[in-house]
């Protein structure tokens, strides 16, 4: 259950933008101003509003520790503010003096990314204020940017529609045509996949755009066999253009806001709808969870934020025991890396997705293919998987068959007939 627990309207234009720290919600407008508030009980700070910009703010973001809060603006500059003072730190003028749509810290809170409406896209030095190094998307303004859990890979999301990887250095890395019409948000789940034996990094990232649709993928990277950025699967819950998404602190939920005024939240687990959110009456435009609590922010050009309250059960697949109920043939590649989880072998969740082993996949793969196609090195960890996996065929065989467990043989797995039980 979710529940609307607080509704703030002190902007007076549209919403665009808002953000948590541990402690601290911030809110940005069109009405050039960023507001404050308590998360212990949603009053303003006394110093709130910020005041600085000469036009629209886009957009705001806290550092890793919360206590510095940056803000852009049409007005073609980052501005770095004490969050408990107010103060402002410093004023980073965008190369060219373009409208600054976008920026984020790094986990490594010695970085800011600021993307503009010319294709800029700046890492700034967030301690020295510095221009560390900056690059250029093709086509489009930047209107989207998300940096990976580690830090080591910064994610760009154009106008045109093209995802941009770049490294920590700003090195191009990879571009891929995301969305048709245009991406309006880009987000990493906090938590990475496990990666495998090789030090691969797994991520999953979501993408969102005018075609009205949220695009999953799973991004992998080491510096030695470079980037793989891998399309998974698409969200099509709005019926109009998708403006912004979230992930929740623990990856188990996405959330995402519309032009069809709704809010949508999605169990990442199944893919499937949680729950509808239709109190805004205008554009949804900027989402986001709470760090390490279960609290959501809307905002929308109603001008308003909602403050929206979780139960403590955050959604989960179930026990595996729930989903052996299906028959494994039809596990879909979320169902496979909650198996792998529940075995111990989490290790190999992001090999698995990467190569979109689903339940009919699963049943199928053997020694070779384990260690050829998936490249697990290690006898032991392919042993492992291969005993679980001869496990699942033999429950395959029962589930399929309509036979209980119990009435086939342990070792022959055939139908007995006669059986009797020994008396302890």
């Amino acid at each position: 259950m979710v529940k609307l627990i607080h509704t703030l309207a002190d902007h007076s234009d549209d919403v665009s933008c808002c953000a948590f720290s541990s402690s601290l919600l911030a809110t940005c407008s069109l009405d050039k101003t960023i507001r404050l508030y308590s998360l212990s009980d949603f009053i303003e700070l006394p110093h709130s509003p910020l005041k600085f910009h000469t036009y629209a703010v886009h957009c705001c973001c806290f550092s890793p520790s919360g206590h510095i809060l940056a803000s852009c603006s049409t007005d073609g500059t980052t501005v770095l503010w004490s969050a408990h003072s107010g103060q402002p730190l410093m004023v980073m003028e965008q190369p060219g003096g373009s409208p600054v749509r976008v920026c984020c810290y790094s986990p490594d809170p010695t970085y800011l990314a600021s993307g503009a409406a010319d294709g800029s896209v700046v890492l700034w030095n967030a301690q020295s204020y510095k221009l560390y190094r900056c690059g250029t998307v093709k086509d489009g303004s930047l209107v989207a940017c998300a940096f990976s859990p580690e830090g080591n890979l910064l994610v760009t999301g154009s106008s045109s529609g093209d995802l941009t990887v770049w490294d920590d250095r700003m090195r191009f890395l990879h571009t891929e045509k995301a969305h048709d019409l245009g991406i309006t948000c880009c987000a990493f789940s906090p938590q990475p996949l496990s990666g495998g034996e090789q030090g691969l990094q797994f991520y999953r990232l979501a993408s969102c755009g005018q075609d009205y649709e949220i695009k999953l993928w799973v991004v992998s990277f080491t510096r030695v066999l470079g980037l793989e950025l891998k399309y998974k699967s698409t969200l099509r819950g709005h019926c109009a253009p998708v403006l912004t998404c979230a992930f929740s602190h623990d990856g188990q939920m996405l959330v995402s806001g519309s032009v069809d005024k709704s809010v949508i939240v999605y169990d990442m687990g199944t893919h499937s709808v949680l729950h509808t959110l239709t109190q805004h009456t205008r554009y949804v435009t900027t989402c986001a969870f709470a760090p390490n609590t279960l609290l959501l922010a809307t905002g929308s050009m109603d001008k308003t934020v909602n403050i929206w309250q979780f139960d403590l059960e955050t959604p989960c697949q179930g026990s595996m025991n729930d989903q052996l109920k299906q028959l494994i043939e039809d596990w879909s590649e979320e169902d496979v890396s909650t198996w792998l989880r529940d075995q111990g072998l989490e290790d190999l969740i992001g090999i698995f997705q990467m190569n979109n082993i689903d339940g009919k996949e699963l049943l199928h793969l053997t020694k070779e293919s384990l260690a050829g196609d998936l490249k697990i090195e290690s006898l032991g960890l392919r042993s492992k998987v291969l005993r679980s996996i001869e496990e699942l065929r033999t429950r395959e065989d029962s589930l399929s068959s309509g036979i209980p467990d119990e009435f086939i043989c342990p070792i022959t797995r055939e139908l007995m007939k006669d059986p009797v039980i020994a008396s302890g």
